[in-house]
């Protein structure tokens, strides 16, 4: 596999891994993982002001729902990728496109992988033989 397609994997992996461990954290205990000291103690990052624009509350229970469905589907398209799935090609495209709002980490490691993947796009076929 190539170098920028394991890059791209590995970052959205990460990604995922994190909003679906926070979310889950955040549904169990009530609240996402936050600075403990200093002047960002307890904020959220800058993607909360986001969400608060769209009419979500980023404490609510719904949002924490959906960083656990974003973080699973995401490593579940990852899984269709490295299994040369045909709908997972788009697909993954798709999801680092979505990712963007995740300010300002998420936005950077979805618009690197984005730009790997678009960069090495499959060409439709069988899957290797291995």
């Amino acid at each position: 596999m190539n170098w920028k397609i394991i890059l791209a994997i590995v970052l959205l992996a990460c990604g995922a891994g994190w909003m679906l461990f926070d979310g889950t954290r955040a549904l169990i205990v009530g609240d996402y993982i936050t600075p403990q000291s200093g002047e960002y103690a307890g904020l959220l990052g800058p993607w909360s002001n986001l969400v608060k624009a769209v009419g979500l509350e980023p404490r609510s229970t719904l949002m924490k729902l959906i960083f656990v469905v974003n973080g699973l589907g995401i490593l579940i398209l990852i899984t269709g990728y490295v299994l040369h799935k045909p709908w997972a090609d788009n697909a993954l495209l798709i999801a680092a496109l979505f990712g963007l709002w995740y300010l300002p980490i998420g936005t950077l490691t979805n618009l690197i992988s984005l730009i790997l993947l678009l960069l090495t796009r499959r060409v439709a076929g069988p899957p290797p033989q291995i």
